[in-house]
């Protein structure tokens, strides 16, 4: 028969973490409520943890206005969530209590509410887009991802007196400097859309010098998801 773990066996850590998630989701009674918020004010870490639940849970708050709160509204909450029966003769001493129990089920709900949540809303990994420009020797692979284009050079570097240069050509067909290709990697910040034409010209050495190309187009590719 497997043994039961009790909230108050639990490590301080996550008693800590658990009791800040019940304080932002304002299920604690009374009393614990007062007792947590006196202690974030002198705890940091545990107003940390606060800071961070309320963090994960404000998509919850979004959803909701603030309503009107009576000075019965909270003890009526409290007395429906943990109610005190009076223990039938003869019962355990030691058997658990309502709260006991809540926070039983509390710890797996809200484990399971956490994931739902970040399956929901967490946004997809979106996947880089890439172009594959070659030439006879000379190869540059492309990699573009949040606002990070990245540019691998594999072959001779620019003969002397040169330089290789990017460039993005849009529907419009204008070429649109993205700056030059100087050793094995470079990256480049940039706004780039999947259909969007990169070439590489050879350049006079520094680039372009009126900002369009002026030298032979080495390679070109679209750039689009792999």
């Amino acid at each position: 028969m497997s043994e039961t773990i009790h909230p108050d066996d639990w490590p301080q850590d996550d008693r800590d973490d658990m009791l800040a998630a019940e304080y932002v989701l304002g299920v604690l009674p009374g009393d614990e409520r007062q007792a947590a918020k006196d202690r974030a004010e002198l705890d940091g870490a545990f107003a940390e943890r606060i800071a961070a639940w309320e963090g994960r849970l404000a998509i919850l708050n979004a959803a909701y206005k603030d309503g009107p709160v009576s000075p019965e509204t909270y003890p009526r909450i409290e007395a429906d969530l943990f109610p005190n029966p009076v223990p039938e003769p003869g019962s355990p001493a030691a058997a658990p209590s309502a709260r006991s129990i809540w926070r039983l089920w509390f710890g797996g709900a809200l484990t399971a509410a956490l994931v739902a949540l970040v399956v929901t809303f967490w946004p997809a990994v979106q996947p880089p887009l890439v172009a594959h420009l070659q030439g006879d020797a000379l190869a540059f692979d492309a990699s573009f991802r949040a606002g990070i284009l990245e540019v691998a050079q594999s072959g001779p570097e620019a003969e002397v007196g040169h330089d290789y240069e990017l460039w993005a050509i849009g529907s419009d067909g204008v070429p649109r400097s993205l700056g030059l290709l100087r050793g094995d990697r470079v990256e480049i910040p940039t706004e780039l859309d999947e259909g969007i034409t990169l070439a590489v010209s050879l350049e006079p050495e520094g680039g372009a010098p009126d900002g369009a190309p002026t030298g032979p187009v080495l390679m070109a590719g679209p750039l689009a998801y792999d």
